[in-house]
């Protein structure tokens, strides 16, 4: 398998800690809003990577975090909380909110086919680990109280900037429009582990600790919720590519001071979707959802196609045209899968150089419009029906398209609408308004909605 590894900015040989073992940490969702379509590009192209890992021989142990903690709107430790502007908004406790766009973060999952992580990590239900590692830090030096939180010092650190080069006047905080330097800290790249002093005074979520009564700074999450399920050696980091700068590179800092040894050797980020405004985001306003999506006739299988055509290092481009695009050839490409029939021979000679190019497009850096590209070819061939049927059973374990699965038929109607006209068609029998009645079989005809009078009253079906 061949990844390109952010920290080396190459294509690389992956290799792991424990032979075809991976331990694979993702980064998960603050929740405090639904999941836009670009967070999702993000968690669908890490689905496709662990379901390639395991297809090509790995076993893997794959863990997310759930920020369910205040999340500031600025990586320099100012800004708005996330969390609590959330709660604010929609008239509920930070539990609530945290608790609601939680299992809406896994339904928009379940639909898209990702994989639910073997470990899910809510930041609130580790807050003791976070302390213990604080506490460790503070120890060894790398940790100091200023203003009444505890940061982390990164001047002691042999190499603070891992991923990029960059020049210190580039990173100064005070350059950003918006963002004021926090006084507390002695260098301009120091971040907070540990919250105690912060202009949230309302702040709902506070836990006790040696610094007193506070929270938990982001960064600090991913470290320990990685250390704790996945050992001290971690094999795969997975994120959004603007999660390199603070927030990788702060975990890095903070995760190698702790354990006194390089942590994680291979790092995977997904590009931005973007629209033709720019990069999709929630406080841009107006961001698209999965239920947007579906409410405009699409599927979720469609928006998965349209992600896994395009490499994950490169950015994607959102436009209506674009994904109508998609979801044709989606459409097209499932109707001739479902066409296939079940005759002939599985010859396992003739079926393996298929299984080969598949395999081989997975392990060039995760090439999914590749992969996909190998099922085209299948469909193509001069294999039997039954051939084609397997080797495209195979492949969509790691596409998860649905390829070969029957859609339950839909209405656009929805069974409140169908259950009210039957009841109305039934009242009208009941007056003998008979033609009243076969107007509305008819009409829920002509919505392919098929009705059966029994004794035991009327049911219906969707054709």
């Amino acid at each position: 398998m061949k990844l390109y590894n952010t920290l080396t900015r190459t294509v690389e040989e992956f290799k792991t800690h424990t032979p075809n073992k991976v331990t694979m940490y993702t980064c998960g969702p603050t929740v405090y809003n639904f999941a836009h379509i670009g967070n999702l590009r993000t968690y669908i192209m890490e689905d496709a990577l662990e379901r390639a890992l395991r297809y090509v021989g790995y076993g893997v142990k794959r863990v997310m975090n759930i920020t369910d903690i205040g999340h500031l709107s600025d990586d320099a430790d100012s800004g708005e909380d996330k969390m609590l502007l959330g709660a604010k908004r929609e008239h509920k406790s930070v539990k609530e909110l945290a608790a609601f766009y939680t299992d809406a973060f896994f339904k928009d999952c379940a639909a898209l086919n990702i994989k639910r992580p073997d470990v899910v990590a809510p930041a609130t239900e580790e807050v003791a680990e976070f302390i213990r590692v604080i506490s460790a830090l503070e120890e060894k030096g790398f940790a100091y109280k200023a203003g009444g939180n505890v940061y982390f010092d990164t001047s002691k650190v042999k190499q603070y900037h891992t991923f990029f080069n960059f020049k210190e006047d580039d990173l100064e905080v005070g350059v950003r429009e918006g963002v004021e330097e926090d006084e507390n800290k002695r260098n301009k790249n120091d971040f907070v582990l540990w919250f105690t002093k912060s202009k949230f005074e309302d702040q709902a979520l506070k836990w006790d600790s040696p610094w007193g009564v506070g929270y938990p700074g982001w960064h600090i999450e991913c470290s320990c919720i990685a250390m704790k399920h996945l050992g001290e050696c971690l094999d795969l980091h997975c994120g959004g590519i603007d999660n390199v700068f603070p927030h990788h590179t702060n975990e890095i800092a903070q995760s190698e001071a702790y354990l006194g040894h390089p942590w994680c050797g291979h790092w995977f980020h997904v590009l931005h979707l973007n629209t033709a405004g720019g990069k999709m985001s929630k406080s841009s306003g107006g961001f698209l959802t999965l239920s947007k999506l579906t409410e405009a006739g699409f599927s979720p299988m469609e928006y998965r196609f349209f992600c896994l055509l395009s490499h994950y290092r490169n950015t994607l481009v959102y436009s209506e045209d674009t994904f109508q695009n998609a979801a044709n050839a989606f459409r097209k490409l499932k109707a001739r899968a479902l066409a296939l029939g079940t005759d002939g021979e599985k010859d396992e000679a003739a079926m393996q150089p298929f299984r080969a190019s598949f395999k081989e497009a997975l392990e060039s850096d995760l090439n999914t419009s590749q992969a996909i590209t190998c099922v085209y070819d299948v469909l193509k061939s001069a294999l039997s029906a039954a051939a084609k049927r397997a080797l495209l059973e195979e492949f969509d374990g790691v596409l998860c398209l649905d390829l070969l699965k029957e859609e339950k038929k839909q209405s656009a109607l929805s069974a409140e609408e169908i259950e009210a006209a039957i009841a109305a068609r039934a009242a009208a029998k009941k007056a003998k308004n008979y033609a009243e009645a076969d107007r509305i079989r008819a009409e829920l005809a002509a919505q392919g909605i098929k009705l059966k009078d029994s004794p035991s009253g009327t049911s219906y079906t969707i054709e």
